[in-house]
């Protein structure tokens, strides 16, 4: 699909379902995903490390045209191609792959400004390791896909897209 329709395109996240619908203008539904949100739960408050509810868009687009399982720190591309052995190399990182959709609230006071800013923290709808479970909340606030479903879904849309997540 072009990113020509991505304005007359919306993203919708169940946070009850871990499931990500993408939308026409018309409501029909385009491609559906399983994804995984927050351990910690809905929440917008800076530091919570839950998932935003409420409007936001698509305000940046990160990693086209880079290799499935490519590896993100501070939203750059580290060199490193995710691997199960790198995964076991270190443990403590929260990994982020292969595409970064990251988000902007729109609700003032709710997830924009202050506190509770989506954007400031750096919220996304990012690729994770394979052995990573979808359908259950496990992030640590970010909307976590499977790689390939990431790619398709960062194919389909562009910045500006609207995301609502409930």
């Amino acid at each position: 699909m072009s990113n020509d329709n991505a304005s007359n395109l919306a993203i919708h996240i169940s946070l009850e379902r871990q499931h990500l619908t993408l939308t026409d203008s018309a409501g029909n539904t385009l491609a559906e995903y399983p994804v995984s949100t927050a351990f910690n739960g809905p929440g917008e408050q800076d530091g919570s490390g839950c998932t935003p509810r409420g409007n936001h868009y698509v305000r940046a687009m990160i990693g086209a045209g880079q290799p499935i399982h490519t590896v993100y720190r501070g939203r750059r591309p580290t060199g490193e191609i995710y691997s199960p052995e790198l995964g076991a190399e270190h443990p403590e990182r929260d990994w982020i792959l292969t595409r970064i959709l990251w988000l902007c609230g729109c609700e003032s006071g709710k997830n924009r400004g202050g506190g509770v800013d989506t954007f400031r923290r750096f919220i996304y709808i990012h690729g994770t390791p394979e052995t990573e479970p979808m359908g259950v909340p496990l992030s640590h606030g970010c909307v976590r896909m499977r790689n390939h479903d990431v790619i398709d879904l960062f194919d389909r849309v562009s910045p500006g897209t609207a995301v609502s997540i409930c």
